[in-house]
């Protein structure tokens, strides 16, 4: 799927033009996403991209901790919703695209293949489905599952009463509750319960009454159930059948015989003990000790739990698409659905998570042959399909992978550092070292976090991948020596290390790049490491690029474990920590990003895009999605800064000495720290309005603000964490929020910011149109985060996921295309959207006329050459552009950037002839018309010359709107 566009064949209508993702959830559903279909049509939307909409745990958010993966969930809608939702796509020809979630599951009460796993243990038909390690260094832990469900110790939660049994007559079924939750007890246990007092029971009924026998008889039945351990497919099946059965006669036991009932009621009450005497719990801790689970506190997760998780979240469970079964158990309705006809794309969630994402596309693909259309230029199934892979800067996407491309987060990290002034990149160092008193370099903090990860919140995992090398090194007598504390602080050190999220080494051998960053990985390892027997890096590295001399199956299971650990690590130990402890500038510390990379070449764009144009000319391209960690247009505003750091540095010098009073001592510290401080000033920069807040709107955003600092001061995890929350921390960090953002009257702080940030925000502005005209028009498929069609200034969730106001988006709309419809007022019109930036409609405007454009010339954008244009002059540098070609059809784009510097001290915004004058955009690279016609001003724009060279001049292109968006009028 990732092979170069063949341009003389006909352009297939499942490739979206454009995305449109929606976050669906109990308040925005199946309905209400309809009753929007025809307004994302007419801004130009060919698919609407939704999140996660099979059954998931009540009341989430979000969609991804599913708990059945064959149903929809009824918060958002039934099937009859669902297929109102699609035909409403349909009847505008708008296409579908899914948010597949095959790395994890929800797990809990809720989740039946959880609790039949929790219920017959290895024994249990869904075992295989879930990466469990049944065999793990712990002995206590043999056969079984650790459940860190317990607020404290589990003894001390054991005899509080907070641990006890509880039996279903109706269902004849015991279970354990804890804390509102409720698991399954293993029917092979049963018995020990049924048969307490049974002596009681026998003279009160008589020994040779029918119901004593019966219950006698279950006994029996339920104690020679086939164990949980070690059972082949039919005893499986046995005892599944088998517990069925008994538990139904149970039931209709207890129904025939009010006093068996009772007697089995009073038999759990003793098995509860009572609070106050430690003893009488005996009976329950036997009987828990019993089962295929193991009740724990919480904390007990990070060093002991046995099953892989998303990330540190214990209720999301790790799954093995490894197993054909499980594939084929959770892929049933999506499959389904893609043959149906009412799915057209797939977006594979987190598939760095997968034992082996190769094998997990290749049999997607397989399926989707058999349930798609194929498409018949190459006999790919047509479904649309990208993955979320986060890509280093230095990485690329496989290109054997039978994907369309990535979701795009490597585009938005590209083009967000186009507008970022490399000049200043020393200022702001010696900025934030003074204003911090800390002089950090990021690897650094990156390395230190994500060793903090592996002590902490994924030791566990760490622990197996210890047990599983060490007990391979035992095997030779070359490498026995190493000790278990040896080989685990090395895998801490080259897990610390790694350069990318994780590589793909499977049986079949290990790729150039693999061996590239596991050679990086190990000898910066090396490089850092205080252990006095360094050998044993020259031992992991060979058994992670399998060279010895038989990589057998304990080896690979070990690299590929390894390379499930290194994702986490990174995304956690980066994105989760590091992102918020290192603060020079915040744009750059974005999923995918790397604050190192400060600044993105034209040049270095240029390659990226023309990359992409050749290998994955289909991959998605986004800017904003529901897991940045801040809006496109916060972005544009922060990069700005990079343009003005003389002036950023003078007036966050004079905030500091203004809120210093605002500030507390907390354990002999300042709080909030100055790096904290920092970060909350980027902040403010980043979210302010764009009119000046009313009470009522400044009182949103203060809660907004301390929401978001609440979450950043725990992610970074210095002063507080989510682990072991520091309250007088936090709550000083609350109290200085509030006491900045105090009314403005008389807020000598808010009196100073407020023109700095204005400023700031509208250069913003034109960065925000500039990055959205490059996203649509570049090679790829652009996607929009919902209502970011319109200037939008949040922050990571739940900020980014508050509700849209659709019904003002289309009124906008309407409006705007009422305004344009005669095509000789457009530039006016245009330059009034200009002029008017802060109110919307300009980045309204831009999206719709020039997703209208992509939807005409479709095959252009998704084939077409694409050719770097050379901007010339005395303004140069602020000039980027492109052409598409495609046949007789070309598309010229034209972008300016840092427009803070070319501005200098003057407010108004940098667009008129006179600062553009004497530069060029020059296609030398390209067969250019004799003019060219602007589809955002209608106007004709004169082909001329720069040094013999045809050449389009910037004062032209800029004379009524900030960004130019050409085609050659023959072909229009």
């Amino acid at each position: 799927m990732n092979v170069s566009p063949d341009k003389d064949k006909p352009f297939s209508s499942k490739i979206p033009t454009a995305t449109y993702r929606l976050q669906l959830n109990g308040d925005f559903n199946f309905d209400r996403a309809a009753a929007i279909v025809d307004y994302l049509s007419e801004l130009g939307i060919s698919h609407a991209y939704a999140s996660p909409y099979l059954k998931a745990r009540p009341g989430s958010t979000h969609g991804y901790d599913i708990i059945d993966h064959n149903a929809f969930n009824p918060e958002i809608g039934s099937r009859d919703g669902f297929e109102r939702f699609v035909a409403c796509l349909r009847k505008v020809g708008m296409g579908h695209i899914l948010d597949l979630v095959p790395n994890h599951m929800g797990v809990g009460s809720d989740n039946a293949w959880w609790m039949d796993v929790l219920e017959h243990g290895e024994a249990s038909a869904y075992a295989p489905y879930f990466d469990i390690d049944w065999r793990p260094e712990e002995e206590s832990l043999r056969g079984k599952v650790l459940l860190p469900v317990l607020t404290d110790h589990y003894g001390t939660r054991l005899e509080n009463g907070a641990v006890t049994l509880a039996f279903d007559a109706q269902a004849g079924e015991f279970r354990v509750q804890v804390d509102g939750q409720c698991f399954p007890v293993d029917p092979g246990t049963y018995g020990s319960v049924l048969a307490h007092r049974l002596e009681v029971l026998e003279q009160e009924l008589g020994r040779g009454d029918s119901n004593v026998h019966e219950l006698q008889s279950l006994i029996t039945s339920f104690r020679n159930l086939p164990t949980r351990g070690g059972a082949g497919l039919e005893r499986q099946a046995e005892r599944a059948r088998d517990s069925a059965g008994l538990k139904r006669r149970l039931a209709e036991l207890c129904a025939a015989s009010e006093v068996v009932s009772d007697f089995v009621n009073r038999n759990v009450a003793d098995c509860n003990g009572e609070r106050g005497e430690p003893a009488s719990f005996d009976r329950l801790h036997e009987l828990l000790e019993q089962q295929a689970y193991r009740l724990a506190y919480w904390r007990v997760a990070a060093d002991e739990i046995n099953y892989r998780r998303f990330f540190d979240i214990n209720d999301l469970a790790g799954l093995r698409m490894e197993v054909p079964a499980a594939f084929e158990a959770t892929h049933a309705l999506v499959l389904g659905l893609v043959s149906g006809g009412r799915l057209d794309g797939l977006r594979i969630d987190h598939p760095d998570g997968l034992f082996d994402p190769a094998a997990y596309y290749a049999r997607l693909r397989d399926r989707l042959r058999t349930r798609d259309t194929v498409d018949p230029r190459d006999g790919e199934p047509s479904c649309y399909v990208v993955v979320e892979k986060i890509l280093a800067s230095h990485e690329t996407l496989r290109e054997d992978w039978p994907v369309h491309g990535t979701t795009g987060y490597d585009f938005a990290n590209e083009v967000n550092g186009l507008f970022v002034y490399p000049g200043s990149a020393k200022s702001l160092d010696r900025l934030y070292a003074r204003f911090t008193g800390s002089a950090r370099e990021f690897d650094e903090v990156a390395y230190e976090r994500k060793k903090l990860i592996t002590r902490t919140q994924l030791s566990s995992e760490l622990t197996v991948l210890t047990h599983l090398v060490h007990a391979i090194a035992k095997r030779d007598r070359y490498t026995r020596d190493f000790t278990r504390d040896g080989v685990r602080d090395a895998l801490t050190e080259i897990v610390a290390c790694f350069p990318v999220y994780r590589t793909y080494v499977t049986g079949d051998g290990s790729s150039e790049a693999d061996r590239r960053c596991i050679g990086w990985a190990v000898a910066e390892a090396r490089r850092r490491s205080p252990a006095s027997d360094i050998d044993i890096f020259d031992f992991l590295r060979d058994v992670l690029m399998l060279r010895v001399a038989e990589p057998d199956r304990d080896i690979v299971s070990f690299v590929m474990k390894f390379q499930q650990y290194t994702a986490p690590v990174m995304a956690k130990g980066i994105e989760d920590t590091a992102f918020y402890d290192y603060n020079r500038l915040l744009s750059l510390n974005e999923v995918g990003g790397d604050p190192n990379r400060f600044g993105v070449s034209a040049d270095e764009f240029h390659r990226a895009n023309g990359e992409r144009a050749r290998c994955w000319p289909h991959a998605m391209l986004t800017t904003s999605t529901h897991d940045t960690k801040r809006s496109e247009d916060v972005r544009a505003r922060l990069n700005v800064l990079t343009e003005i750091p003389a002036l950023w540095r003078r007036h966050v010098a004079r905030w500091r000495r203004i809120n210093r009073p605002r500030k507390r001592i907390v354990q002999g510290r300042e709080a909030p720290t100055r790096n904290d401080e920092y970060h909350f000033y980027q902040c403010l920069v980043g979210v302010w309005p764009l009119r000046a807040p009313g009470a009522s709107e400044l009182g949103n955003l203060r809660d907004r603000v301390e929401r978001y600092m609440l979450k950043a001061v725990r992610e970074a995890k210095v002063r507080t964490s989510w682990i072991n929350p520091n309250r007088h921390y936090e709550e000083a960090v609350s109290r200085f929020v509030h006491r900045v953002l105090a009314r403005p009257e008389r807020n000598a702080f808010l009196q100073d910011f407020i023109p700095f940030q204005r400023q700031v925000a509208r250069i913003g502005l034109y960065n925000s149109l500039a990055q959205t005209l490059l996203k649509l028009t570049a090679p790829g498929v652009p996607d929009i985060y919902q209502g970011n069609e319109l200037p939008v200034f949040s922050l990571v969730d739940p900020d980014n996921r508050n509700p849209v106001d659709y019904d003002c988006r289309r009124a906008m709309l309407e409006e705007v295309r009422r305004s344009t419809e005669d095509e000789t007022n457009l530039a006016a019109c245009a330059k009034t959207f200009a002029d008017e930036i802060e109110d919307g409609r300009a980045k309204l405007y831009l999206t719709w006329r020039t997703l209208a454009l992509r939807r005409r010339w479709a095959a252009a954008f998704a084939r077409g050459d694409y050719v770097p244009l050379r901007a010339d002059g005395s303004k140069a540098e602020h000039l980027f552009g492109f052409a598409r070609v495609h046949g007789g059809r070309q598309v010229i784009v034209v972008v300016p950037r840092w427009l803070a510097r070319l501005a200098g001290d003057r407010e108004a915004a940098p667009v008129d002839a006179a600062r553009w004058s004497g530069t060029w955009i020059v296609l030398d690279r390209m067969r250019p018309g004799a003019d060219y016609r602007n589809v955002l001003t209608g106007e004709r724009v004169q082909i001329g010359q720069r040094d013999g060279a045809p050449a389009l001049a910037a004062v032209q292109l800029f004379a009524h709107f900030p960004v130019a968006l050409l085609v050659n009028p023959e072909s229009s």
